[in-house]
């Protein structure tokens, strides 16, 4: 499965220069290529909005938090969407590909798996940034 160079550029413009809030990515024609770019000032719920009911996707999230000591940080989610009512052989290209994919994108602290929007809620989301 090869892996559009456009994923790999755009997702260092999201770690460095902050230019996403999320990126959505799917396969197409044997190669992962970007699907949706989500602006700075867009929200979590903008985020889980992006993600198709019914076909799988990868994602990664710049989510900010506080610490308990009252520090700014942000940690970057890899974010594998296979919801249960997605193709049988869609699920298994994803599932295949998806280890591949990650480690061209170096810098990702978390990830999650889902196969419904309550897998990657914003309380999941904040217990594992701490």
């Amino acid at each position: 499965m090869a892996v559009h160079d456009d994923c790999k550029l755009r997702f260092q413009d999201l770690k460095s220069k902050r230019s996403y809030r999320f990126i959505l990515f799917k396969i197409e024609q044997q190669q992962v290529v970007v699907d949706k770019l989500g602006e700075p000032t867009e929200s979590y719920d903008d985020f889980m909005a992006s993600f198709p009911a019914d076909e799988c996707r990868y994602a990664v999230y710049d989510f900010d938090f506080t610490t308990e000591e009252n520090c700014q940080k942000s940690k970057i989610y890899f974010v594998a969407w296979s919801p249960d009512t997605s193709r049988v052989r869609m699920k298994m290209v994803y599932a295949s590909s998806k280890d591949r994919f990650k480690r061209e994108l170096d810098g990702i602290q978390v990830e999650l798996q889902a196969t419904d929007p309550s897998e990657m809620s914003l309380d999941i989301v904040k217990t594992r940034a701490l």
